[in-house]
């Protein structure tokens, strides 16, 4: 081999390369942990009506590591994502010393469970914990069942609109039996989904009826049970008057 010119010279310049490449390593590492390339700015941006600064600079403090070319985005992200409030943050690095972010924050659209769980849903259907002094419907169900109870709540909303009506509370149990509440105070058991009978159908119904119905009523109604095929079932509270518990079919 080292009677070969060609062979040599071409692995001088092999090692040549290689010694170039490993000095430009260590100029770069060196560079990247330059403390003239710390983060000194986190610019945060977004509509932020619940996330205060004082939560973010907690959040933040003493746990952002490395420079400008060395900080982890997916750990800083999970930092802010932890903040109460905060559905995503979007980041990225601003040349030449600080990172931009940009924060969604959740909107709330339902309480889950008791107020004092202090537990709410967003628009996406998504349980985080929070505070709200908002007036918001009520949701209850089985684990992971977020997502579902929010499309259903949306679909009752929807059916009921043309009453001027809407759910206060919507439950599902563990047998996946839906019950309302609605906004006048009438407690609606629909049931389980059938194969030939779905609870919206049950909904729309009696929405159908109601101005004719339950609409000309006297008597306050507390409860009316749409588990029937062709009817439903009335109650009053106690005191209000006779016992309203005939069925009406529809």
């Amino acid at each position: 081999m080292w009677d070969n010119p060609r062979l040599v010279n071409a692995a001088a310049s092999a090692l040549y390369a290689l010694a170039l490449a490993l000095i430009a390593y260590a100029v770069a590492l060196v560079l990247a942990e330059s403390p003239a390339f710390s983060l000194k700015t986190i610019v945060v941006g977004g509509e932020l009506r619940h996330v205060a600064r004082g939560e973010i600079v907690g959040a933040l403090q003493g746990r952002v590591k490395g420079t400008f070319f060395t900080v982890d985005l997916e750990a800083v992200r999970a930092l802010f994502e932890g903040i109460p409030w905060v559905r995503r943050a979007e980041l990225r690095r601003g040349w030449p010393d600080r990172l931009e972010v940009r924060i969604e924050e959740h909107v709330a659209l339902a309480r889950w469970g008791q107020r004092r769980e202090l537990r709410l849903v967003n628009t996406h259907g998504e349980l985080f914990s929070g505070q709200s002094d908002a007036t918001l419907p009520v949701f209850s169900g089985p684990a992971g069942s977020e997502g579902e109870v929010t499309r259903r709540y949306l679909a009752f909303r929807s059916l009921l609109a043309p009453l001027t009506l809407e759910p206060s509370q919507v439950l599902l149990s563990s047998r996946l039996a839906w019950q309302l509440r609605l906004s006048n105070g009438l407690g609606v058991q629909l049931g389980r989904d059938s194969d030939k009978d779905r609870v919206d159908e049950r909904l729309a119904r009696l929405v159908s009826v109601y101005p004719q119905t339950l609409g000309e009523s006297r008597h306050r109604l507390d409860y009316v049970d749409l588990r029937y095929p062709n009817g439903f079932a009335l109650r009053v509270p106690e005191g209000a008057g006779p016992e309203t518990r005939a069925r009406k079919r529809v």
